[in-house]
């Protein structure tokens, strides 16, 4: 931090003989002298964390968390209700309704996934209703991207042990809320 300082020292008997004091008061008080001491310190920056309430051009869009000076604010986005100052109830509020909106998302991928209908796995088979192999969870990864062209995490998926011909019903936990039943039909080829 920069400051510049300053001494300015000062006699009390050329003070009080400019104002026309006695000069012998002028005397008595000339053997104090008094050090003065001026410190200039830099401005501190003066900014608020605001909410946009709508579109500003050059700030940013709706909802979006900004840092803005405090003139920018009382002088602009106040008066004209753009912005509104983040309080920890304001942004409880936020994530809450983050939280939601994803959750209705997911929800609709999950409509999207069980009103597909069946997803049909091909491999090599073996005797009876025996493949070769395994059907896995990167297995319907793929199939889901390839059909759907959605990417999904081969983490959510829970698939049962597949080493038959058949049908089976693997779970996607898409969200803490949401699950996916999407229907597998293994055959061999």
């Amino acid at each position: 931090m920069a400051s510049t300082a300053s001494t300015l020292s000062w006699s009390s008997s050329s003070w009080l003989r400019s104002f026309g004091g006695n000069s012998n008061e002028a005397s008595k008080l000339s053997d104090r002298r008094t050090a003065l001491v001026i410190l200039a310190q830099k401005k501190a920056k003066k900014t608020r964390k605001v909410i946009l309430k709508e579109d500003v051009e050059y700030l940013g869009k709706m909802g979006q968390l900004l840092d803005v000076k405090a003139g920018f604010y009382r002088n602009f986005l106040l008066p004209t209700g753009k912005a509104q100052i983040v309080t920890p109830i304001l942004l409880k509020e936020m994530r809450m309704e983050e939280e939601r909106i994803e959750a209705e998302k997911k929800r609709q991928l999950a409509l999207i996934f069980e009103t597909v209908g069946a997803f049909k796995v091909k491999r090599k088979g073996g005797k009876g209703k025996q493949i070769f192999g395994s059907v896995t969870a990167q297995d319907l990864v793929d199939i889901i991207k390839a059909q759907l062209q959605r990417d999904v995490d081969k983490r959510i998926v829970s698939l049962p042990e597949i080493r038959e011909t058949g049908e089976y019903v693997a779970e996607l936990k898409l969200h803490p809320e949401v699950t996916a039943r999407v229907r597998l039909n293994v055959f061999a080829n």
